[in-house]
């Protein structure tokens, strides 16, 4: 099982009607909220069925660690 948090970027198998491949995490949890990136749709999709259509983690989002300030 792969790990998501919320502001990660993906890309999935299956393109937008967009033209667009590429997603932003926005909700995770049962559900995940997806925003497309190419024209700003959101999508509530099941974790199971999220997971089997991600390709690739585009890039992953960095929280700033207060630690280290």
């Amino acid at each position: 099982m792969a790990h998501f948090s919320v502001g990660d970027r993906v890309r999935l198998r299956k393109s937008h009607p967009c033209g667009s491949t590429d997603w932003e995490i926005t909700r995770v949890g049962m559900d995940f909220r997806i925003r497309c990136l190419g024209c700003s749709h959101q999508l509530l999709i099941p974790r199971v069925k999220f997971e089997k259509a991600v390709k690739a983690v585009i890039s992953r989002f960095e929280e700033a660690d207060p630690k280290q300030t």
